[in-house]
């Protein structure tokens, strides 16, 4: 049989098999109309079908973006568990800061995915810093000479900051972070063999600090319920084509930029560097933070007076944080 279908008015009727590649008049709106082989009519209609059924798919298979997803809610979810950050719609107001200025700028959107435990670690450390960054140091220091036996000594620990220690390895071995742990309760020697995945090395040489400060800063959202866009480890390029690489960017509701750089240790070799950075970034001396760890008050204080950056501790970054925002 042959099948006649009119395109105007939908009428479809069967009609006899001479019919086939003749047009005829519909009987209802008087449209001119080709008649088909129905065979060929539905298998046309078939791989129509079939094409447009995978597109469909396709399209299901991308999240929409509502206009009420647009905005983060950070006190409802869990900051130690999420990747909530990483989307384009929490980052992309960074993304046109920069452009506005005419600085290119990439974003590590896995940069502030805390679905692993690197940022619960970090949080214990920062929070103790000052007892448990003998393990931090050692741990350093014998991934500098490439070996991967650490030894630490708590003989001249009291035995409130032996326990915090103790405990604190016992939860690197629990997460991973180290292969293996011992102690020796004759000797008061922490035996630790480490990993050797260039993740774990990296945090140990000091993106922990980049941790910490991400966990405090969202803790500081979600308390205060106080929208921002946060980004960590992100390239910027200038228009001269010097490049520099950002530890942590906060953009408030408000459009105010505040980069925060974490050093422990040596830095005062790199302030030039900072001044400089802090210069072509175009941003106000209370919106360039330092935050050196292990640094005392009265220094963060005297070097704040002395250069046109902003000096703070582990302790104090939060607090100083609150008072720009």
């Amino acid at each position: 049989m042959a099948i006649f279908r009119c395109n105007k008015c939908g009428h479809i009727r069967e009609v006899n098999i001479s019919y086939i590649g003749n047009s005829g008049k519909c009987p209802k709106c008087k449209d001119s109309i080709k008649i088909y082989d129905t065979v060929a009519f539905v298998s046309s209609l078939v791989k129509l079908y079939t094409e447009q059924s995978k597109k469909l798919r396709e399209l299901q298979r991308i999240e929409p973006i509502n206009d009420d997803e647009k905005e983060i809610f950070i006190e409802d979810i869990d900051i130690y568990n999420t990747n909530i950050f990483s989307k384009p719609t929490s980052y992309m107001p960074i993304v046109s800061w920069f452009k506005n200025r005419n600085i290119k700028v990439k974003i590590n959107p896995d940069a502030v995915d805390t679905t692993g435990f690197f940022d619960e670690i970090a949080v214990l450390i920062g929070d103790d810093f000052d007892v448990l960054k003998i393990v931090i140091n050692q741990i350093k220091y014998i991934q500098s000479k490439k070996y991967t036996n650490v030894k630490i000594d708590l003989s001249k620990k009291n035995k409130v900051e032996s326990e915090k220690i103790i405990s604190f390895c016992k939860l690197l071995y629990e997460y991973s972070f180290i292969a293996r742990f011992s102690f020796n309760k004759k000797e008061k020697f922490i035996y630790l063999n480490l990993q050797e995945a260039s993740k774990i090395y990296e945090f140990f040489n000091g993106i922990w600090m980049e941790w910490f400060v991400l966990i405090k800063l969202m803790e500081l959202a979600q308390v205060n319920k106080t929208p921002f866009s946060l980004s960590r480890n992100l390239i910027v390029k200038f228009s001269d084509g010097v490049s520099n690489e950002l530890d942590l960017f906060l953009l408030t509701e408000k459009k105010v930029p505040i980069y925060i750089e974490c050093k422990s240790g040596e830095f005062r070799q790199d302030i030039n560097k900072y001044l400089l950075l802090r210069k072509n970034l175009k941003i106000k001396k209370e919106e360039f933070v330092l935050c050196v760890f292990g640094l005392s008050d009265a220094q963060t204080k005297g070097m704040s007076m002395m250069y046109d950056i902003t000096f703070v501790n582990e302790k104090t970054l939060i607090e100083y944080i609150k008072s720009v925002i």
